[in-house]
């Protein structure tokens, strides 16, 4: 049996790392997250998402990595 989405809109969240997530738009940002400007259907979102999270480091390793460079 295919159970159905109770929920009819999600919004792409981003937390400070540069992590993206799906929320329901009914539903209060978690703490450590914020809107990154797109709602619509969950795949929607998803299909967003694959578009614009081409590096998934954390943006702590890609800043330490920038970082190593500029020292050596």
């Amino acid at each position: 049996m295919v159970e159905s989405d109770p929920f009819k809109e999600y919004r792409v969240v981003i937390n400070v790392e540069d992590q993206y997530s799906i929320w329901p738009t009914c539903k209060e940002i978690p703490l450590g997250w914020s809107d990154a400007g797109m709602a619509g259907s969950k795949q929607e979102c998803l299909n967003y998402i694959k578009e614009v999270w081409i590096d998934m480091r954390p943006k702590s390793l890609k800043d330490a990595e920038n970082q190593r460079k500029l020292l050596n």
